[in-house]
């Protein structure tokens, strides 16, 4: 039989969609004035370089007083650094994200935006036998470029303008999910938006970090960041019990000694789905690391609780609060045994 060609029709024609505008091969921001950081200040130090980009005039010791006012603690989170900018530095925006990558991280700074990111690194110091060495660190990265495939960072522990590989950047990154703070004027907030597109969306960015860990568990089953991040991901969403057993896993692999000092995904995904034996292995696993760690004092206390042992559990809360005065979570728990009792 002939074949009949359709005749074309007249129809409503879809609008051109602009090309994205390609990112320029570098782009080196104008770095602010370096600090070194003081011990165990690396995140009071990074943002405090990040605001004074814009302006600011303090320096890591009004941040690290506000946030740490003793001066052992030896965490400040994401969560914590961007409380002091939103209530600080209020004339500025404040948002961060995860699972981030190193196109976002060009976006970004092609847009003229420093970026913030928590990290994995290595120190010189033993503290203990078989020490592994590894602790966090924030790095502000204010630069990058394409031909040597590097990003330009101010390191408050090393050094300013430091070179670092893209592949090393999210090598030591994926440790902590790939977070991100972003510090900026209101008037760029369209820009950010833009950029982060449907990850403005604070569920959005999680359901984006969880498939992109859920990936990385497939394409690297012994990778234990991969679980780790796949469990505080699942956290996030209250899957608890998916958590805990991303976290078993991610336990097997063999993590960093020091990786409960800074994140406390296991603690709530064991506390909540009812795993309290396992619960107090880890808070005493990571006490005896860090002893004045006062988020471990507090799920430590609160496994005491569920054992029935509330006085054991006072002293926990009331050590946490010794660590770090400003610790609302601790009042919060000194405040429902009293109510509780």
């Amino acid at each position: 039989p002939a074949t009949i060609a359709a005749t074309p029709t007249e129809g409503p024609t879809a609008t051109p969609q602009p090309s994205p505008t390609p990112l320029p091969e570098s782009k080196q921001l104008s770095a602010p004035e370096w600090e070194k950081q003081d011990i165990n200040n690396c995140g009071p130090a990074s943002l405090a370089m990040y605001l004074r980009y814009y302006g600011w005039e303090g320096d890591q010791f009004d941040i690290a007083n506000f946030l740490k006012p003793k001066r052992e603690d030896r965490n400040v989170n994401v969560e914590e650094l961007t409380f002091y900018a939103r209530t600080r530095a209020g004339w500025l925006k404040t948002e961060f994200r995860v699972g981030g990558d190193i196109e976002i991280l060009k976006k970004f700074v092609a847009a003229g935006i420093p970026v913030m990111i928590e990290e994995g690194t290595y120190l010189d110091s033993t503290y203990w036998p078989d020490d592994d060495h590894w602790a966090g660190h924030y790095l502000l990265i204010t630069g990058y470029d394409d031909s040597t495939q590097t990003f330009t960072a101010q390191d408050s522990f090393r050094s300013p303008d430091m070179s670092v590989p893209y592949a090393e950047v999210d090598e030591n990154w994926q440790a902590y999910n790939r977070v991100y703070i972003l510090v900026y004027p209101p008037d760029q907030e369209q820009t950010i938006k833009n950029i982060l597109g449907e990850q403005w969306d604070i569920d959005s960015n999680r359901q984006h970090a969880l498939e992109v860990a859920k990936a990385e568990t497939v394409k690297d089953p012994e990778n234990a960041f991969a679980w780790f991040n796949l469990g505080s991901n699942l956290v996030y969403f209250e899957r608890y019990q998916e958590a805990a057993r991303a976290y078993d896993l991610a336990r097997n692999l063999d993590l960093p000694h020091r990786m409960l000092r800074y994140q406390f995904g296991p603690f709530f995904a064991y506390f909540f789905s009812g795993r309290n034996e396992d619960l107090i292995v880890l808070t005493e696993y990571a006490l005896q690391r860090t002893p004045n760690a006062e988020e471990a004092l507090l799920w430590h206390g609160w496994a005491m609780y569920r054992e029935g042992k509330i006085g054991q559990a006072i002293a926990d809360f009331y050590q946490a609060l010794e660590e770090n005065p400003n610790y609302e979570d601790a009042r919060y728990a000194l405040d429902f045994i009293n109510e509780n009792q």
